[in-house]
């Protein structure tokens, strides 16, 4: 997948807007950020995932997600490296972090995969 067509996919989530925090570009919904684009040195993007669901994406697919080096990883931001990926697995974890910040009325309104 190329980082053009990870921010693509991005930005198709519901009510997502790009954004920018520290002089970093980022993607967000409800005002919170779910991810990045895959812009930062090396082609990744940075997901928002839950301590367990950073855990399991990293022990399923080493080769494509690691946390983030230091506490904001200890919080579940994990680094995706999207050159790696295909669209498929791109998009799930797209969705995860989308849920994870998501509103509650906007995620009630979807029906995704």
């Amino acid at each position: 997948m190329t980082p053009a067509a990870y921010l693509k996919l991005a930005m198709a989530m519901p009510g997502s807007q790009a954004s920018s925090h520290h002089g970093s570009s980022d993607i967000r919904v409800g005002g919170k950020i779910f991810t990045t684009p895959a812009d930062r040195d090396g082609g990744y993007a940075i997901l928002k995932l839950t301590g367990e669901q950073q855990a399991m994406m990293c022990k399923a697919e080493p080769d494509l997600f690691s946390p983030v080096p230091g506490g904001w990883g200890r919080k579940g931001w994990t680094r995706f490296l999207v050159d790696r990926a295909d669209a498929a697995t791109a998009k799930s974890a797209l969705w995860t972090a989308w849920r994870n910040v998501a509103p509650k009325r906007l995620q009630a309104e979807q029906s995704q995969p």
